[in-house]
């Protein structure tokens, strides 16, 4: 009994090093080339960014939400004669608003305002109830955001992974907030359901197996965050290692790999074990309903293992009309492993959603748009290559 307790211990701290998934086996000079390269890319840039307003937001059952606004640099950006859409983020499992560090200063600079939060037990905002660890509780929360600090003017949402369930959260319970003021909405990376199918990359079985353990292993850690940090500070190039391997498919700087772990592991074992339950049986397919006629984007990376292709292709075919982009050399965290191409479909999708507004368009008429971006990796290579011997 003690040997499967630690087995299934050993599971758990895997999985938070993952973010959602377990450990496999680590080659020790796959380790190191992959250290090398990261660092090897690394540029010196700051992923901090200064809000205009910080503030907090009470939810519904009292839960502190920490938010934070980016009033736009400059003419604020608006089809003639409309109000210029506010702009709302949602962080996915285990992140924090920080994720979204390079599309807050491209939507900022081109003139709208942004909205950022962190969920329930991430980032800096509160802690909730255990039984408050739910998709459907989220749902609720950025109701609560939206109305204290964007209570009027046209939306647009954004939402990765969780963020993005958590959008569709928001439209099962408030769905007069997406028919009222909704004109555009991004799904980034996430699933309207089936999450318990995924493999991690892992296999069939083996898959199978971290769903059936995986919370109760994590589970067995809650309580016991001193064990876990210690672990963990112990072996900080591992969890490197494990971050990289499971939320990017292109070499990335060391320093986003770092910025993400940092994120990850910042957020409390009993959140992690306490949300865990709740994707097994995330469904919320009829929500989608709820978008059709929003111009929406949808766009994931080939190579997630989080949320594979297929999740992103249901919600297309859930949302006649749905623009869907695929990144080819692109994990999970696509936001930060390929920020500008995320920046540069939001800022597309923000101008064919005012313009549809304008017009008054129902984009359940569009046809369906499905495009691939690929040799991103080769290009970053390419570029870290000319900037290290412009600097030479």
């Amino acid at each position: 009994m003690n040997r499967r307790r630690r087995t299934l211990t050993g599971i758990g701290i895997g999985l938070a090093a993952a973010g959602t998934t377990a450990a496999a086996g680590i080659v020790a000079d796959r380790l190191a080339r992959a250290l090398k390269t990261a660092k090897a890319l690394d540029s010196v840039d700051d992923y901090e960014e200064e809000a205009s307003v910080t503030t907090v937001v009470v939810a519904d059952d009292g839960v502190a939400l920490h938010v934070e606004i980016d009033e736009p640099e400059g003419p604020v950006a608006a089809t003639k004669g409309a109000v210029a859409p506010t702009v709302v983020f949602c962080h996915g499992y285990t992140l924090s608003l920080r994720c979204w560090v390079f599309q807050r200063r491209a939507l900022k600079a081109a003139g709208y305002r942004v909205v950022l939060w962190d969920a329930r037990g991430h980032g800096q905002s509160g802690a909730g109830s255990k039984e408050s660890y739910q998709i459907d509780q989220l749902g609720h929360d950025l109701y609560s955001v939206i109305n204290a600090v964007a209570p009027q003017g046209p939306l647009i949402l954004v939402g990765h992974s969780m963020g993005g369930m958590t959008l569709m959260a928001l439209a099962a319970h408030h769905p007069e907030v997406i028919k009222e003021r909704v004109i555009g909405v991004a799904f980034v990376s996430t699933s309207p359901g089936g999450i318990s199918a995924v493999s991690w990359g892992l296999g069939k079985v083996l898959g199978r197996a971290v769903h059936r353990l995986g919370p109760f292993a994590v589970g067995r850690l809650a309580g016991r965050q001193g064990l876990v940090n210690s672990v963990l500070k112990a072996g900080r190039e591992v969890e490197e290692y494990f971050v990289d391997l499971y939320s990017f498919a292109s070499p990335v700087p060391l320093s986003i790999v770092q910025l993400t772990a940092e994120m990850i592991f910042t957020t409390r074992i009993e959140v992690i074990s306490d949300f865990m339950e709740t994707f097994e049986t995330h469904d919320k397919r009829e929500a989608l309903e709820q978008f059709v006629g929003v111009e929406t984007l949808v766009i994931n990376g080939i190579q997630d293992m989080l949320t594979p292709p297929e999740h992103s292709e249901e919600i297309v075919k859930l949302i006649p009309g749905a623009e869907h982009v695929l990144v080819n050399d692109a994990g999970h965290i696509i936001m930060l492993e390929h920020g500008d191409v995320v920046s540069e479909q939001l800022l597309a999708l923000i101008g064919r959603a005012e313009h549809a507004a304008a017009a008054h368009l129902d984009q359940r008429d569009k046809p369906r748009i499905r495009r691939t971006i690929t040799d991103l990796a080769k290009r970053r290579r390419v570029k870290s290559l000319e900037g290290r011997r412009d600097a030479s």
